[in-house]
């Protein structure tokens, strides 16, 4: 287990709560933890998987593989990290040119099923999969990058080889089609559905999502929702439409009124999209990932939980907040800031319990931290 800090003991400097730190730079035997995501498991267990960044915290093309720790315990101790998902010496290649990253999480709650997906990068030394050549159009692996999925059928002990679904899914003129870090979710109809983003056939970045209605065995893709955005998360609105709350590019540039997250609607899966009415403005964000999840509170009513660095400028004040009428507005008195300091700013949520949120991140003070925020501080 790691060490942790445990409620009672001093908070540490910059964080405005106790803490459970999973992962110091350097532990492990691991350079750097990057790109947590998280899901709750039909009995209760918490997994958190990552990048495990072994030589330095450099994106693909590195040594890099999909790490995961367990909770048994709504988070109060972590097993330590393991890989889940290393291409090893694949093709004669050194590992540093067989990394993979940026997983998603994605739970069955029908039959337990557990989905981990992750982009691989074979070979292509010095290059980025957003960048340049680091990821091409075709299906190859010399040519772009691969969409892997592991699965686990016994709460996360073991775990399948890595499948690839890239012809599966990927048009062959896109630069790129990858998973987007974070959760994945499952709908009453047991639905699944998996955000995703890419580059298209001239380059571009856009968002999408990816939907299975048979436990995962056939997937389909719904169009883009946006271009020029990249990391998205999907969460259901009480009328069983679906919102895609996009990292936006233009955001770099844009500081004034109108910096803020994109956000689309879909009631058909994808096929078609509208703009939401709180696109861009009411969620400021640095151009980072971010996380949202749906929930219904006791008393019936349908919340938007929402984790980032809320600021426009620097990847710092790492924020829940909650919505109550599909993401319109996202008032004050439902805000928890939780780290005023500056991290690298990836997170990801979950429910431990009914009443308690559970949210991973890279901190201001470790790579990954695990924090519980109660519904009731939000105001809920």
């Amino acid at each position: 287990m790691l060490a942790t800090t445990a409620p009672g003991e001093p908070v540490i400097p910059g964080i405005q709560r106790p803490a459970v730190i999973i992962h110091r730079q350097g532990e492990q035997d691991c350079h750097t933890t990057r790109i947590p995501a998280m899901a709750r498991t039909n009995v209760g267990t918490l997994l958190a998987v990552y990048d495990l960044r072994y030589n330095s915290s450099k994106d693909l093309q590195e040594h890099i593989d999909i790490g995961l720790s367990r909770s048994a315990d709504g988070g109060k101790t972590w097993e330590s990290p393991r890989p889940i998902m290393d291409m090893g010496e694949f093709g004669g290649k050194p590992q540093k040119e067989n990394g993979c990253s940026d997983p998603n999480i994605l739970i069955d709650p029908s039959n337990g099923r557990i989905f981990v997906s992750a982009v691989w990068t074979h070979g292509k030394p010095g290059t980025h999969q957003w960048q340049g050549r680091g990821s091409e159009p075709g299906y190859g692996i010399h040519e772009t990058a691969q969409f892997l999925m592991v699965t686990s059928d016994d709460d996360g002990k073991t775990w399948s080889k890595p499948k690839n679904w890239t012809r599966e899914l990927k048009q062959e003129s896109w630069w790129l089609f990858a998973p987007a870090p974070g959760n994945g979710i499952a709908l009453k109809d047991g639905t699944l559905v998996m955000p995703t983003q890419g580059r298209d056939d001239e380059g571009l970045p856009f968002s999408n999502f990816m939907w299975s209605r048979d436990h995962g065995k056939n997937w389909t893709l719904g169009a883009a929702a946006r271009k020029d955005t990249t990391e998205c998360a999907v969460a259901a609105l009480s009328d069983g439409s679906l919102l895609l709350n996009m990292r936006d590019n233009r955001n770099r540039k844009d500081k004034s009124e109108t910096n803020g997250r994109a956000l689309s609607v879909t009631s058909d899966f994808g096929k078609s999209w509208t703009v939401h009415s709180a696109d861009h403005g009411a969620l400021p964000e640095p151009v980072c990932m971010a996380s949202m999840i749906s929930h219904t509170l006791a008393d019936g009513r349908h919340v938007l939980l929402f984790s980032n660095p809320r600021d426009k400028y620097k990847r710092r004040h790492m924020t829940i907040q909650a919505s109550l009428d599909d993401g319109k507005t996202w008032p004050e008195k439902h805000r928890v800031l939780l780290d005023e300091g500056s991290g690298r700013g990836y997170s990801s949520l979950a429910m431990v319990d009914e009443r308690t949120i559970g949210i991973i991140y890279e901190s201001s003070v470790a790579n990954l931290v695990f924090q519980t925020v109660q519904l009731a501080e939000l105001g809920l």
